[in-house]
């Protein structure tokens, strides 16, 4: 474990993806092994090769946003600031009056919330508006660059929740989620605040987020069977499924948590970020780079390989899942048999920014609940992917440690380990 004394846990969460909205809709999704994939309804997707996304269904801002604030948010901020408030109403450290004596001063709580892409919504709604020949006066809100920036997720929350401690939006690719955690993880672990609300939001199931990517040729185009588009380490892959949601979760230290009379869902234990240093989208060869990034978070929890019972991981369904296999073997070794892996992907796809912060909260639900989520539609492996990848079925097997991966485009890559609390 790292040379801190002071322990961090986990003692809130706040979810909105394809599987649904909350805690346990998501996990009684994942544990069901069902999909959340589906044909795109938000425009029309005659001319693009891929039809598919993962959009998330039923959401009603209203339990946390006015009607007149939406216009002044794209909906990555929506999201956020959905998640993050159920986050800390689960932790019972709101703003509502009933959690009063449990906070902190504001200036010892923090928020670090961060998006791949940003408002993508907003500024399409804007350009679509000047090609139909509006003025600029009438294309642009007061409220676009609010709207737009990736900031102000972190910011608005900031602001709701009277978060005046560090406030930092971290923008890394597919790995947003998890350096928002890790980094979260050691601010408190050096003494600079003792609550931070961190994970990931993204929205970008729009016109140009899925024409950037079908023009990059990363996505599934598996448009007739969409429950079954997302294939992590199967032979028959062909892309990822793009998604859209958040994954906010609340840190805590840990003898605060305890003299609160809080119960923590699970202890974060070992964090990493590096670099690949190899290529704007591929991983460097032989998953080099996110070999090291685990070995990294290993030695940053003062584990042996031998430690980890379970990874959840990165796992898009694309031909990175045979790298990040190889790099599994290679940081754990002999132990690589008998670890239990599986992406989630495969049920709630790939949310970008916000999947990081998703992921670690099934992580943390898995050792809290003694339940590992599978890999759905494996129904034959690649033979460059050869571990146990829990086709299927969601295992019941209680392990004390676990580990979710995250690597994104320009090689940015981060590890986090969590262990089980009693």
């Amino acid at each position: 474990m790292s040379n801190s004394t002071r322990r961090v846990v986990i003692t809130g969460m706040g979810l909105v993806s394809p599987l649904g909205i909350g805690v346990e809709d998501n996990w009684s999704a994942l544990c069901n092994g069902a999909s959340g994939i589906g044909p795109i309804t938000r425009f029309d997707t005659s001319e693009y090769p891929t039809k598919i996304a993962g959009e998330v269904k039923g959401f009603d801002p209203s339990p946390w946003l006015a009607k007149r604030e939406l216009r002044q948010m794209d909906l990555f901020i929506q999201y956020a600031i959905a998640g993050g408030t159920m986050a800390l109403e689960q932790a019972g450290l709101s703003v509502d009056p009933a959690h009063a004596e449990a906070r902190p001063d504001d200036e010892r709580m923090g928020v670090f919330v961060g998006a791949g892409l940003g408002g993508v919504n907003v500024l399409e709604d804007a350009v679509r508006a000047l090609e139909q020949g509006k003025s600029p006066r009438r294309a642009f809100s007061p409220y676009f660059v609010p709207a737009l920036i990736v900031n102000l997720a972190a910011g608005q929350l900031s602001i709701r929740q009277r978060l005046k401690g560090p406030n930092l939006s971290h923008v890394s690719a597919c790995s947003t989620g998890a350096h928002s955690i890790g980094e979260a993880f050691r601010v408190i672990q050096r003494g600079d605040v003792d609550v931070m609300l961190a994970g990931g939001t993204e929205s970008v199931v729009s016109p140009v987020g899925l024409g950037g990517f079908c023009a990059a040729r990363a996505l599934s185009t598996r448009n007739d069977e969409p429950t079954k588009a997302s294939r992590p380490f199967s032979k028959d892959r062909d892309g990822f499924v793009l998604s859209e949601g958040c994954g906010v979760l609340v840190l805590e230290e840990l003898e605060r948590a305890r003299a609160r009379g809080a119960r923590p869902i699970a202890e974060v234990v070992g964090y990493s970020l590096n670099s690949d240093a190899h290529h704007m989208t591929a991983p460097s060869p032989g998953g080099e780079g996110a070999r090291r990034c685990m070995q990294l978070a290993l030695k940053d929890a003062g584990l042996a390989p031998e430690a980890v019972g379970y990874i959840n991981a990165h796992g898009t369904s694309t031909i990175a899942d045979a790298l990040e296999t190889e790099a599994i073997r290679g940081a754990f070794g002999a132990h690589a048999e008998r670890l239990a892996v599986s992406s989630t992907k495969s049920m709630h796809g790939h949310l970008l920014g916000a999947a990081g912060g998703l992921e670690a909260a099934i992580v943390a639900l898995a050792l809290q609940r003694g339940v590992l989520p599978p890999t759905i539609n494996l129904d034959e492996a690649d033979p460059a992917c050869d571990l146990d990848y829990i086709p299927h079925t969601a295992r019941e097997q209680r392990v004390e440690y676990a580990m979710s991966n995250s690597f994104g485009f320009g090689g940015t890559n981060a590890c986090l380990i969590l262990r089980a609390v009693s």
